[in-house]
């Protein structure tokens, strides 16, 4: 090797070793508003970078999905931790992140725990839209049941005309339910304790094939009407809070109206 070269052997990287700093510095926190069919509005907080150059803190969490139990949606009811309920961030306010309903799901050990042997599971889906516009595609989950007077060890099964026809009602009442009310009114169908629409297809499937564990086991939304800020501000309820002003006193008026006659007024 000539004497000479390689003159920056010893020495480090031009411009020296980069300053590590906290990325979290650079984040601020939002607060996720839930629904007001949810008993907890303040479901939780989301980070995001700050805003910076082009890149708009509110825009990047427009569209953010949050999942959830619904046990801590509804104030701690453990009875309800199966469900797993999805919202999406539709407007940012201030430093509140506004949600709507996006999905529902079941935990898989609650699932698991549903399936066993010398019984029939049944399953169906149908695809609804609500009156206000959204596609829903609405899962159920249904096993036969062993009459009273059956042995302990004997089996429960039904017979493939039977499903046949347990499925046939309950795309029925699935579509039923769903397509003669708003979202807000169905969300409210599908966290209700007892679930009604699992009563209906119990009621309903008796006479063909006693049932039990009825569940809506999941719910996608396929497709959304364009959003309307006053629709979304309805499902937070926040549109009864504002300002109406004053109920207006009829007979107190037209007495006002009265006195004021030829007072020089324009009245």
């Amino acid at each position: 090797m000539a004497i000479g070269k390689n003159k920056r052997l010893t020495k480090g990287k031009k411009g020296g070793k980069k300053k590590a700093t906290d990325p979290f510095l650079r984040k601020e926190l939002y607060i996720i508003k839930a629904p007001s069919i949810f008993s907890t509005r303040n479901a939780g907080k989301t980070i995001i970078s700050r805003t910076a150059g082009t890149k708009i803190a509110s825009e990047g969490l427009k569209g953010r999905v949050f999942e959830m139990s619904l046990a801590d949606l509804n104030g701690g009811d453990e009875s309800q931790s199966f469900r797993k309920i999805r919202l999406v961030c539709e407007d940012v306010q201030g430093n509140n992140v506004v949600t709507n309903f996006h999905g529902m799901d079941m935990t898989r050990d609650k699932l698991c725990s549903l399936i066993k042997k010398w019984q029939t599971l049944i399953e169906a889906y149908v695809d609804v839209r609500t009156t206000d516009g959204y596609y829903l595609r609405i899962f159920s989950i249904a096993f036969t049941k062993k009459q009273s007077n059956q042995a302990a060890k004997s089996t429960c099964y039904a017979q493939a005309g039977q499903v046949r026809n347990i499925r046939k009602k309950m795309f029925e009442i699935m579509t039923e339910e769903a397509s003669k009310c708003d979202l807000k009114e169905l969300v409210q169908k599908f966290i209700s304790s007892p679930d009604s629409i699992a009563q209906e297809i119990e009621k309903r499937c008796e006479s063909i094939f006693p049932l039990q564990n009825i569940f809506v086991r999941k719910v996608k939304v396929l497709k959304k009407p364009k959003f309307d800020l006053t629709k979304l501000m309805e499902m937070h309820g926040d549109s009864a809070a504002e300002d109406t002003g004053a109920a207006l006193d009829k007979i107190a008026a037209a007495t006002t109206v009265k006195a004021l006659k030829g007072a020089g007024g324009r009245l």
